[in-house]
C-alpha cells in the first residue's frame, strides 16, 4: 500500500498546476474561454444566458475533459514505469484506480472552481449556479474514469490522442443529457442518476483500463 500512496502522490504531482504534465490548467482555461465567447456569439441578452448558460457549462466541461487524455497513460508506458511497478508487485488495476483518483482530483475540482466566474459570464441565478456544481460534482468522476479508459484503449494505436478524444464525446452524452438535464426539470433525480453511472463507471475503470494496459504491454 506504501507503493501504491507513492504512485499516488506522484500522479497527484504530476497532474495538478506546476506539475511536467500540467493536466489542470489547459481544461480550466478551455472551460473559461468556452463561457467567455458563448455571449459574444449569441449577445447580451441575459434571459437567453441564463436560460441556456447550464448547458453551455456541461458542454464545455465535456469538451475539456478531452484535453489531458494524451497525458494519463502513453508518458508512463513509453517510459517503462507500468514494467517497474509490476516488478513491485503493483498490478495495472492498482495502478489505473490510483491514477483514476489523481485525475478526478486535478481535474473535477478545479472545473467546479471555474464554474463560478463561468457563472457569472453567463448569468446564472444562485440556484442554477447550485444545480450546475452538484451536478458536476455527480458527473465529472464519471467523466475522469471515461477518459482514463480511452487513454489506455488507444495507448499503443497510432494518432490515439486523436481517436480518444472522438470516442470520449459519444461515450459522455449519457451523462451530460442527465447531468445538464437536472437544470431543466429542477429535480434531483437527474443529478443522482449522474451520481450512480459515475459510481458504475469508477467501479469499471480500474479493470478496463488495467486490462488494456497490460495488453499494450505484452503486445
Amino acid at each position: 500500500m506504501s507503493g501504491l500512496g507513492a504512485i499516488f502522490r506522484r500522479d497527484l504531482g504530476l497532474l495538478l498546476p506546476g506539475g511536467k504534465r500540467g493536466g489542470t490548467l489547459l481544461p480550466v482555461l478551455f472551460f473559461l474561454a468556452v463561457a467567455m465567447l458563448y455571449p459574444f456569439a449569441v449577445g447580451p441578452d441575459a434571459p437567453l444566458l441564463a436560460r441556456t448558460g447550464g448547458g453551455v457549462i456541461w458542454v464545455a466541461a465535456l469538451l475539456a475533459a478531452i484535453l489531458p487524455l494524451d497525458r494519463l497513460v502513453a508518458p508512463d508506458l513509453e517510459a517503462g514505469m507500468f514494467d517497474q511497478w509490476a516488478l513491485r508487485g503493483l498490478t495495472e488495476e492498482m495502478v489505473m484506480a490510483s491514477r483514476l483518483a489523481a485525475h478526478w482530483l486535478s481535474f473535477g475540482p478545479p472545473l467546479m472552481l471555474a464554474a463560478l466566474p463561468a457563472a457569472a459570464l453567463l448569468s446564472l441565478s444562485g440556484e442554477t449556479l447550485r444545480t450546475v456544481l452538484l451536478g458536476l460534482l455527480a458527473g465529472t468522476p464519471g467523466l475522469a474514469a471515461i477518459g482514463l479508459t480511452i487513454a489506455a484503449l488507444t495507448v499503443s494505436l497510432r494518432g490515439g490522442a486523436a481517436l480518444a478524444g472522438l470516442l470520449l464525446v459519444p461515450l459522455a452524452v449519457p451523462l451530460l443529457i442527465f447531468g445538464a438535464g437536472a437544470l431543466s426539470t429542477g429535480g434531483a433525480g437527474g443529478i443522482a442518476l449522474t451520481g450512480a453511472m459515475s459510481l458504475l463507471l469508477c467501479a469499471a475503470c480500474p479493470f478496463a483500463a488495467g486490462a488494456a494496459v497490460r495488453a499494450a504491454r505484452e503486445g
